[in-house]
């Protein structure tokens, strides 16, 4: 294979930022206070060795209704194992060894012992369809893939004889009649000497590929990323040293939901495990999300905005509906947080009325929704897409402030970040060390840095489309203050030019629309027509509370078609019409009679509407809202 792009990656010019060095750093790293993150490996297999070294939690998760723990030294262990068992199976170093599961500790062995047997990991979405799933196996050559449990299994066995690489399916749970259990694979590595894992992570260099991560496929076909081990230990770099995370005598407690086959859920991951600290991983149940969250009381949240939209909404839903006293204490206590930050951001003391006032706000409204996360969150983030403003607003107000990052798989996660020490609400903050950013003639943001992936696997044109001159064509549109902060305007793609020539940033008024009560999901359309329609999902979670309030059944697909609803729904629709200028306001609408979904193709794994997917899916819609 010596004309394979995996085995030789691109030589894609990368130029650091004046704050960062060379290449990967291999000094130990100190934290603000003092605290040392780790001495740096320069690879990520070469990390996960190290990291057996350690005493504690690496991973906790739910079993039965009770809370279980894998130390650092049984997690790394338990690769090694099956390291030497991919090795038995004939896996050679470079090879593509697929996952695909929801978000579990088995993912994150798995993931550490094929890189450790100096595989090449490529993610596969566990909502991905059996043909989805094709795609990526018969393009990645995978010759081994992980399976969660009997329905991941079902999935492969269904394609298996169109993906002629596909040697070994092994089952994390149980297994298939042609699948092998994972304790069949440690048995078969039992005579692999632990030296040969040894050679096997010193053969990885820092500019192996270590990841073939796919895109989502917003726009056509997944396209894979490659993702080198030097791209993924320098983003850790980044996030521990611009977020401080290790700027505590105890590791941080990350909560763990968002896809591992996703970039920023992994790069959660890899930082936790360079850092010492525990993973907690979610029940794998969404209707739980909320109350998982409660209970496993992390200090580090990570999510998308869909989650914290929908937190928000869980806190400030019933406010509406209290007595105008009531109403009036809640509002009271938002703006004596905002007051507070404000008074802390500048580096002015409170004062002692506001202080008084804030213990008091603090204890009636504030830890309230601090106990929704568990009470302990000392660091929060959002990421993937656009956040409102009042949303962040609200949680900072309540002391929990998500602070927003900006990137793409592209980047291997983040590209620019808000940190606690430089953060401007509005903006997805600065660029990270090393990285350069700069705008194109028509605004698109180019980046080029030590995080930027090596290109496409098997596409030398898109490579050659995403690299221009050696920057990174992020296809988002934005704008870089007199202080470094970067402002995202909107995507190229997503831009809806009307009949009349007017250019419009759908997300704008979509996000805006998705703060109301009622509406879980907005999607904006109009591109070529004479004014703005929007297509609106009904929020699942205030369904019961809007058919009590109007005496009818709380069920959705009579309810999308109620006359009452639709009533209620164009209230909030005048209201958010009102802030934006004529030409960018929702003239008509329809309501979809149920939620979009993963499963339908119409959401990614990170909860953003497909959009082109869900124009061609509802054409007939649209169209009608023009009649």
């Amino acid at each position: 294979m010596s004309n394979d792009p995996i085995n030789h990656p691109g030589t894609t010019s990368v130029v650091p930022g004046p704050a960062a060095s060379a290449g990967v750093r291999a000094s130990p790293l100190l934290g603000r206070s003092g605290l040392e993150l780790s001495t740096r490996a320069e690879t990520l297999a070469a990390m996960l060795l190290r990291a057996g070294r350690r005493d504690g939690a690496a991973l906790r998760y739910k079993e039965n209704g009770d809370w279980r723990e894998i130390s650092y030294r049984e997690l790394v262990r338990s690769a090694r194992d099956m390291a030497r068992g991919l090795i038995a199976v004939g896996v050679q170093p470079g090879e593509r060894v697929c996952i695909l599961s929801d978000t579990r500790p088995e993912w994150t062995i798995a993931d550490a012992a094929s890189l450790c047997a100096g595989a090449v990991v490529a993610p596969i979405y566990h909502t991905n369809s059996p043909e989805e799933c094709e795609y990526v196996l018969d393009h990645s050559e995978a010759r081994a893939v992980f399976c969660e449990d009997a329905s991941q299994i079902a999935k492969i066995e269904g394609v298996r004889d169109r993906c002629p690489s596909l040697q070994h399916v092994i089952a994390l749970q149980g297994r298939g009649s042609r699948s092998l259990s994972i304790e069949q694979l440690i048995e078969l590595g039992r005579d692999i000497p632990d030296h040969q894992v040894d050679a096997r992570v010193a053969g990885v260099r820092p500019d192996s590929v270590a990841s073939l991560v796919y895109t989502s496929g917003t726009t056509g076909p997944p396209k894979a990323c490659m993702l080198t081990h030097r791209n993924w230990m320098e983003q850790a770099n980044m996030l521990e040293e611009s977020l401080d995370l290790a700027r505590h005598n105890a590791p941080m407690e990350f909560f763990l939901f968002l896809p591992l086959a996703h970039v920023f859920g992994r790069i959660t991951q890899m930082c936790a495990l360079d850092l010492g600290g525990t993973l907690i991983y979610w029940t794998r149940d969404p209707a739980r999300l909320l109350d998982d969250i409660r209970e496993a009381r992390p200090t580090f949240f990570s999510s998308v905005p869909r989650v914290w939209e929908k937190i928000y909404t869980a806190a400030t839903s019933g406010i509406a509906d209290q007595p105008r006293l009531k109403r009036a204490l809640f509002n009271w206590s938002l703006e004596v947080g905002r007051q507070l930050r404000e008074r802390e951001r500048s580096g002015a003391a409170p004062g002692r009325l506001l202080s008084a006032e804030h213990h008091l706000a603090d204890r009636l409204v504030h830890r309230k929704v601090r106990d929704l996360f568990g009470g302990r969150v000392e660091l929060a983030v959002t990421s993937a897409a656009p956040i409102a403003r009042e949303v962040l607003e609200f949680f900072d107000a309540c002391g929990i402030m998500p602070l927003e990052v900006w990137g793409m798989t592209e980047m291997c996660g983040a590209g620019t970040l808000n940190t606690e020490q430089e953060m401007k609400m509005g903006t997805v903050g600065k660029p990270g060390s090393g990285l350069e950013m700069r705008l194109a003639p028509d605004g698109e943001l180019l980046a080029r840095g030590p995080i930027v992936f090596s290109g496409y696997f098997k596409d030398d044109e898109a490579t050659r489309e995403a690299l221009p001159e050696g920057w990174l064509a992020t296809g988002d549109l934005g704008s870089i203050d007199a202080e470094g902060f970067v402002t995202i305007t909107g995507r190229k793609k997503d831009i809806i030019i009307t009949s009349s020539g007017k250019n419009i940033t759908p997300s704008n008024i979509e996000n805006a629309l998705k703060q109301t009560r009622w509406i879980s999901e907005a999607l904006v359309y109009g591109d070529n027509r004479p004014y703005l329609v929007a297509l609106l999902t009904l929020d699942a979670d205030e369904v019961p509370k809007l058919a009590e309030q109007l005496g009818i059944s709380p069920n959705v697909p009579a309810m999308a078609n109620d006359e009452r609803v639709r009533a209620e729904i164009q209230n909030a629709v005048d209201a958010v019409n009102g802030r934006f200028a004529q030409i960018e306001q929702i003239k008509r609408f329809a309501i979809l009679n149920r939620e979009m979904t993963q499963q339908r193709g119409e959401l990614t794994p990170t909860l953003k509407v497909k959009r082109a997917f869900v124009y061609a899916q509802f054409k007939g819609i649209f169209d009608s809202l023009y009649d």
